[in-house]
């Protein structure tokens, strides 16, 4: 038998172990469901007033530069880059952009009610008057930004504990031990692993999508098709971190607190629930190391900004060497046995 079709039959096998366990198969068909009920009755009412403003600087200034920085009403936070700030008014991440050196000026969405308040305290506050600038962009609402951050973290569990248990109990039972007698190698029982999963998580997933757009109608201004060669990059790289974990440990129990110390830094980082805009440069840098900051990256600039191709090509090849990476490392490491 060849390798590819050693690795069709363990995919297929695996596949209809995951169909067959009832528990497991409910759980995986009502874990959405819920999510799209909850997301229908949390997101649907109006986004909660927030405000924040990007100072184009290194550093945020002291109040003394302004009267209008001694705000504490406004989160400040500093952006060098004015071209990345203005986007992010465009995009209602940012509520005003505001330079205070040289001549001064502020930009203000004129589309955003938050913008007009924030004027209104800025001509308040007193101090050097600045030149008032506007851009345009239609509100995107939070269901519409964090659609992608639940989407992406559902594949995130899904991909890493969905391997991690299944390949811990098949050492644990035995199995592997038996499948170590085979001419099954280490690459191909990790890689049918993988599709297997692949294909379970994207479906899953898409199912989701099509839930929560059917109750929530968020946002979708890119390419179906970019946005699904996307979610197979972030899953298949997730996957691959997964096996990593999976590959020599023989406790389900240490399994799990390994892939909780992966999960949780990577959702609490990677910006599911909320954007990184102002926060410390070594958060973000760190962010770059997971997989999921790229997926949901790439996500939301196709989904939002009805990004192209090129646009989020710098994503899909760190999720695509991650992935190979991460791969090659779990069949490195993969042991069959417990001994």
């Amino acid at each position: 038998m060849s390798s590819g079709r050693r690795i069709r039959a363990l995919t297929w096998a695996r596949t209809i172990e995951f169909l067959r366990d009832r528990s497991t198969l409910g759980w995986n068909l009502l874990f959405p469901v819920l999510m799209v009920a909850g997301f229908a009755v949390v997101f649907s009412g109006p986004t909660p007033p927030m405000f924040k403003v990007a100072v184009l600087a290194d550093t945020v200034p002291e109040a003394e530069a302004h009267p209008f920085l001694a705000t504490p009403q406004v989160y400040f936070y500093a952006e060098p880059d004015q071209a990345a700030a203005v986007h992010g008014l465009e995009r209602h991440r940012v509520d005003m952009v505001l330079q205070l050196e040289g001549d001064g000026a502020y930009w203000i969405n004129q589309e955003s009610p938050k913008g007009v308040v924030l004027e209104q305290l800025l001509a308040g506050a007193g101090g050097a008057a600045l030149q008032a600038r506007q851009v345009s962009g239609a509100q995107i609402r939070y269901v519409d930004w964090v659609a992608p951050g639940l989407l992406g973290m559902n594949m995130m569990f899904s991909c890493l504990f969905g391997i991690g248990y299944v390949v811990v109990r098949y050492r644990k039972s035995g199995y592997l031990k038996r499948l170590s007698a085979t001419p099954l190698s280490a690459l191909e029982f990790v890689s049918a692993q993988l599709l297997s999963r692949l294909s379970l998580v994207l479906l899953i997933t898409i199912g989701m999508y099509a839930g929560m757009d059917w109750f929530l109608d968020f946002r979708m201004d890119g390419s179906y098709l970019l946005l699904t060669l996307t979610l197979i990059a972030g899953a298949v790289s997730m996957t691959s971190l997964g096996l990593i974990v999976a590959a020599r440990v023989t406790s389900e129990e240490f399994a799990g607190g390994l892939l909780n110390v992966v999960s949780w830094p990577m959702m609490i980082l990677s910006g599911v629930f909320y954007s990184l805009d102002g926060a410390p440069a070594a958060v973000q840098w760190a962010a770059l190391l997971f997989p999921l900051t790229h997926l949901l990256e790439a996500a939301r600039a196709i989904m939002l900004d009805g990004a192209g191709f090129m646009d989020v090509a710098d994503h899909l090849l760190v999720m695509g060497g991650m992935s190979v990476v991460f791969l090659l490392l779990g069949a490195f490491a993969f042991r069959w046995t417990q001994d």
